[in-house]
């Protein structure tokens, strides 16, 4: 008798044990095995998964699985976390730090296997009003253009602007290579030939052929958004020069006007050279953000003479990096869309030297 009333007992230890068990795990309809399995497929530790699934629980998610694959419920969860861990002054911790840097770079991966970052384009039919252009002749170049119509017969090229030629030079009947970084995309390249040269109109044009052979390359590897953040730029002459403290001393003035985890597109006044080696620091929120690197590519404007550097910058910390993303991704809501600036405004950026 005693035996049983003690097995009873025990039973019912068990299922009140089995009852909060569940009710941690989000209660008996909370998909846990399918979360782990989910969880382990996309890289994530038993540790890490347990963590998600408290957040998936605390957040009430009516399909917790969603948020190894929806970008809106990786962002909910992301800024959970990092709220959870500012709360109990974790924030710069190495584990927290590691685990909202997988998270991020989880995130990444869900945004770039979304279509618009695979399927690309292949026709220059479908290249949008004002792209920007980078445009070479057999021995010469690069000049620099804008789409600024597309039609069905032909595609209207601004006049190119780049190195000098000789006089009476005219681009008609030219083969001309085209390449051209479509935003959310990719690189891509064509060749083509100009059909006709209307340099003596009052708005200089070319009128250049439709192609359908376009080369898909330079896959993008990071997500870069659009911004208008006013920057200081350092000329370094080593990337060994390169770190990651602020700078106390004023620097050249500068505006960031695109950013990504690799790097960052700089307006400056005046002219410079690719392949110089410079450190950059701004602003994202309260937090100072330093990118060196090199830069790889300049887009100059001689008219209103100033120039874009395209920086690639050298690997960041995990910390500088889950920052970055963190406004790239807009975790907080923190970015708007980017407001105009007049670069002729002596605050909005300065010649480099030399």
């Amino acid at each position: 008798m005693w035996i049983l009333i003690g097995a009873l007992i025990l039973l019912l230890f068990l299922a009140v044990g089995a009852f909060f068990i569940l009710r941690r795990l989000g209660g008996r309809k909370f998909p846990w095995v399918q979360f782990y399995i989910r969880g382990k497929e996309s890289g994530f530790s038993f540790k890490e998964i347990n963590l998600l699934r408290r957040i998936a629980v605390e957040g009430q998610m009516q399909n917790p699985t969603s948020l190894f694959w929806s970008v809106k419920q990786l962002d909910r969860s992301i800024r959970s976390l990092i709220l959870k861990y500012r709360s109990l002054g974790q924030e710069n911790e190495e584990k927290s730090v590691s685990m909202v840097a997988k998270l991020l770079a989880f995130r990444k991966k869900v945004e770039l296997s979304q279509p618009k970052y695979k399927i690309g384009i292949k026709s220059t039919r479908q290249i949008v009003q004002h792209q920007r252009l980078r445009i070479m002749l057999p021995g010469a170049g690069p000049f620099f253009s804008t789409v600024v119509e597309n039609l069905r017969r032909y595609m209207a090229f601004s006049y190119p602007q780049g190195p000098k030629v000789p006089p009476g030079f005219s681009w008609k009947g030219r083969k001309i290579g085209v390449y051209f970084f479509r935003q959310a995309d990719a690189g891509y390249y064509f060749q083509t030939k100009v059909a006709n040269d209307f340099i003596d109109k009052k708005y200089p044009i070319l009128h250049v052929a439709h192609a359908d052979n376009l080369i898909r390359t330079q896959k993008r590897r990071s997500v870069r958004v659009d911004c208008n953040l006013p920057a200081m730029l350092y000329p370094l002459r080593t990337l060994n020069e390169g770190n990651e403290s602020p700078e106390a001393a004023v620097g050249l003035r500068s505006r960031i006007i695109d950013v990504s985890e690799d790097g960052a597109a700089i307006l400056i006044g005046g002219k410079a050279k690719v392949g110089i080696i410079i450190k950059v620091q701004f602003l994202l929120g309260d937090s100072s953000i330093v990118l060196s690197g090199v830069v790889k590519n300049i887009n100059f404007d001689p008219k209103k003479n100033r120039s874009i550097l395209h920086l690639q910058a050298q690997p960041l910390s995990l910390i500088m990096q889950n920052r970055v993303l963190e406004y790239v991704y807009n975790i907080f809501g923190e970015r708007e869309t980017p407001s105009s600036f007049t670069p002729e405004n002596p605050d909005a950026a300065s010649p480099l030297p030399g």
